[in-house]
């Protein structure tokens, strides 16, 4: 025992602790110092496998890739074979254009050209040079020069650049190599590659290129002997390219981190036909295949550029075993320091001690200067203690408070205190929230916003709950001058519904009046025109016929604005009856119906599939049915026109539809005017309208609740986007 006075002391802690923290640090170190080296061995082993892996996957890859560009390069060739069927020997112009269509410099850049070689007998040569000349395409000059029994000279040779054009009437079948796959192509009647050469367009420039040949037979048809598919031999079409800009635009960024050569070994001795650079003699992974292309044989040779960068996860590895040092270091200082800490903890107890009791007098503090009354209730719902704002609201001070039962201080009925206060379990005992009528002394009677709340364990007398109240009486009746003016508006609002329906009973009368009342007027007009003009069209002069067209066509005109006004109408007045709808497949129907009435117009139009949205079928139909023929109208004439329907994300999490088109677009600064009827951006004798259908298309979206918005650039196309509430799906094609 101690007395009063005496401050608390720390028992003692037997052994020093230094000694002790420093042997259990000690022994945690080396027992973690351990397990990072063997976890360091693993992952290393691991990594340098998948590194390997990797390697080889992309040596892989890159070999599937050059395969496929040469077979790519032959589908050029036999599209251009194919020219030759079409047409018995076509024209340089036709060969120019069937060039350019393919855009060779943008799909295939290592190709410098796609041309055509004559096959010609020494004793053809003549007749072919005048042939050409008596064409109008100059004169067919044959190098090198000299008498041979046959000849393949460049006839064609596209794009036309300056180094292709000087190459027309170069010899290739006087050349060896070339020679060699021109003889292979002949023979077998497939695709041929050459070794490699130096290109004619190069010139003095140093560079190994290759060139691929198709045989041509006459009418097309492919003899089943050699010596028959010499006699039927007509030429070559053919490609020459660079090997360096044929792997560099095939692999591009997938040669990082790796060296790359390629070999043709067809013949003895190989022949280097691309290197990024020697292999470094320390590289950690190697990888080679062998691929035919083509009659040719190709060595591919792939080698890592140094140990780091074969495996550029060592510096993670490392990072783990740095990370395991330091945190083994970390852990034998805790362990040491939580040895050391152990007196601490006994101060640090005291310490919280006089925290909770600070703790408590800020309790006692915020209950006596509240605004809100707060009492602590024991287990019979009696007051066991109440702060001073409670006081106030019921008229009584807190003293008098003071044991007394909670629940008379009310005069209506509450919940079941007794019965919520004995529950065991808090988490089940809800939270009871309730407005009561208070008994107030020698007052009228006010309202109180109750809270009930439990209170876990027992603190001083027996407390259990926790009850707050806040006098709502000045609200009750402001609630109260609420509802009444909540009565006079549904009263208004009815009256305003009963003028809504009768405007709408008119818009009916007006209505029935355009198509009935207006049209007879307008028919009289154009029949007794008509008569006019069939009886009397000799007695009258030019003059007069003309105005009687225009009468015509001008009643003819209104009886189109008549018919555009009741469908508004109709758009206003129709009762919306929304479900989910597919967008994509109402959009395909009506583009085969626009195709099917105007066959001579024919735009591209992509449509994304799967695109759905929640609305009225007819009315959504008559939206897109009035943009995308808009798009459709406004397209014809242009060059390569294109639609296209598709929808994005929005930010909310909607889904905004688009329908845009290449047309002739409109000022963005007049965009406002789209929308009202019969207000046109474009003349009659452009593009025929009344003006009513973009109108009609503001009112459908406005009638489902969505938005709609519209660019455009004069010349360049025009796009309109509109959203619907509830759209339930949209997004690209899969």
């Amino acid at each position: 025992m101690t007395d009063a006075n005496d401050t608390p002391r720390t028992p003692a802690l037997g052994p020093p602790p230094q000694r002790r923290g420093l042997a259990l640090a000690s022994g945690v170190l080396v027992f973690t110092l351990l397990l990072t080296f063997v976890g360091w061995r693993y992952a290393s082993d691991k990594e340098t496998a998948t590194a390997q892996a990797r390697f080889i996957g992309q040596g892989e890859e890159a070999v599937s890739l050059l395969r496929e560009r040469m077979g790519n390069q032959e589908i050029v060739l036999r599209g251009a074979a194919s020219l030759f069927a079409s047409v018995q020997r076509p024209t340089p112009y036709q060969w120019q254009a069937y060039a350019d269509g393919m855009r060779l410099q943008r799909q295939f850049p290592a190709m410098v050209g796609l041309g055509y070689a004559a096959y010609v007998e020494q004793a053809r040569l003549p007749t072919l040079q005048l042939e050409w000349k008596a064409l109008g395409y100059g004169q067919l000059d044959v190098v090198p020069h000299g008498p041979r029994p046959d000849y393949g000279p460049i006839m064609m040779l596209e794009p036309r650049t300056p180094q292709n054009v000087a190459a027309i009437g170069y010899d290739m079948y006087s050349q060896p190599v070339r020679r060699a796959a021109m003889e292979a192509a002949m023979q077998t009647g497939q695709v041929r590659m050459s070794g490699p050469v130096q290109l004619v367009q190069d010139g003095n420039t140093p560079s190994t290129s290759a060139l691929l040949y198709l045989p041509l037979y006459r009418n097309g048809a492919q003899p089943n002997t050699v010596p028959a598919r010499r006699e039927a031999m007509l030429g070559w079409v053919y490609t020459p390219f660079r090997f360096d800009e044929f792997v560099h635009s095939t692999l591009g960024e997938r040669l990082d981190g790796m060296q790359f050569t390629l070999t043709d070994i067809t013949d003895e001795p190989g022949q280097r036909l691309y290197g990024s650079g020697d292999a470094s003699p320390d590289a950690r992974f190697r990888f080679q295949t062998q691929l035919a292309v083509h009659g040719r044989r190709w060595l591919l040779e792939f080698a890592s550029t140094s140990p780091e960068d074969a495996q550029p996860v060592d510096s993670m590895l490392w990072g783990g075993v740095l990370f395991g040092v330091i945190s083994s270091l970390l852990l034998a200082t805790i362990v040491f320091t939580l040895v050391r800490t152990e007196r601490r903890a006994m101060k640090m107890a005291l310490r919280m001690s006089e925290e909770y009791r600070r703790s408590e007098e800020r309790f006692r503090t915020t209950m006596l200067h509240s605004g809100i009354g707060k009492a602590l209730l024991d287990s019979e719902g009696c007051v066991v203690e109440c702060n001073p704002a409670l006081g106030r609201i019921v008229g009584l001070s807190p003293a008098a408070l003071s044991g007394v039962e909670f629940e008379s201080l009310f005069e209506d009925e509450g919940p079941d205190l007794g019965e919520w206060l004995k529950q065991d379990d808090l988490e089940a005992a809800p939270v009871i929230r309730i407005t009561r009528r208070l008994h107030r002394a020698g007052d009228l009677a006010r309202h109180a916003q109750l809270t009930y709340a439990r209170v876990p364990g027992g603190v001083g007398q027996d407390v259990i709950g926790l009850v707050q109240a806040e006098d709502v009486t000045e609200r009750i009746l402001a609630e109260a001058r609420v509802h009444a003016l909540n009565r006079t508006l549904e009263a208004r609002v009815a009256a305003r519904t009963r003028e809504l329906s009768q405007a709408n009973q008119e818009l009916e009368s007006f209505a029935y009046s355009i198509s009935h009342d207006l049209r007879a007027p307008l028919r009289a007009i154009d029949g007794f025109s008509r008569i006019i003009a069939d009886k009397y069209r000799e007695a009258l002069d030019a003059t007069a016929n003309g105005y009687l067209s225009r009468i015509r066509a001008a009643a003819t005109r209104m009886d189109e604005l008549i018919d555009a006004l009741l469908k508004m109408s109709r758009v206003t007045r129709t009762e919306v009856n929304p479900r989910a709808i597919d967008l994509s497949q109402m959009a395909s129907e009506l583009v085969e119906e626009f195709r099917a009435g105007d066959p001579e117009h024919r735009p591209r139009v992509d449509i994304a599939p799967q695109l759905r949205a929640w609305g009225d079928p007819v009315l959504m139909r008559n939206l897109l049915a009035n943009l995308l023929g808009n798009a459709w109208k406004f397209t014809r004439g242009k060059p390569d026109p294109w639609i296209e329907f598709g929808a994005h994300r929005l930010p909310t999490g909607t889904f905004e539809f688009h329908v845009r088109d290449n047309g002739a677009g409109f000022p963005q600064q007049h965009v406002e005017k789209l929308f009202r009827p019969f207000q046109r951006l474009h003349g009659q004798e452009e593009f025929a309208g009344h003006g009513i259908g973009l109108a009609s298309v503001k009112r459908i979206i406005e009638r489902h609740g969505g938005t709609i918005r519209a660019e455009g650039v004069v010349g360049e196309g025009a796009a309109f986007y509109f959203a619907l509430p509830d759209a339930t799906e949209g997004g690209a094609a899969v």
